[in-house]
């Protein structure tokens, strides 16, 4: 008697499973639920969230299908770099080399700053 109460029991627990288990497989063609929230997941099944383009956005999607990011030029990094850069390049350079020193070090400290004012922004 405890064997087939038991047995019926686990019967009931796997017909009431089965529903649950109904979703079709990923590959298949997208109906219902899912169908309305495809657009808001990429290739991969990752969330991003689709906003609005405006003027200020620093991301968006030019007329050949590419995503464009909207970067600084760079032009204070290399303002900053090159005014730091000289002056280090002045007082690290020997007594008779210091204009030679100011420029080397203003040329390399241009360089730098301005890629570290380029390369803030990732655009992903």
């Amino acid at each position: 008697m405890k064997k087939m109460l038991f047995a019926i029991a686990a019967a009931s627990m796997a017909v009431t499973a089965t529903p649950a288990m109904a979703d079709p497989p990923p590959w298949a063609p997208a109906h219902g639920k899912r169908a309305k929230d495809a657009q808001l997941y990429d290739r991969y099944g990752r969330y991003y969230e689709p906003r609005r383009i405006t003027r200020s956005s620093y991301m968006w999607r030019g007329d050949d299908g590419r995503y464009y990011c909207r970067r600084d030029n760079g032009t204070t990094g290399l303002v900053i770099g090159a005014g730091v850069g000289a002056l280090a390049g002045h007082e690290i350079a020997g007594r008779g080399d210091r204009t030679l020193g100011a420029i080397l070090g203003g040329a390399v400290g241009a360089i730098i700053g301005r890629e570290i004012d380029r390369g803030s922004l990732q655009c992903r």
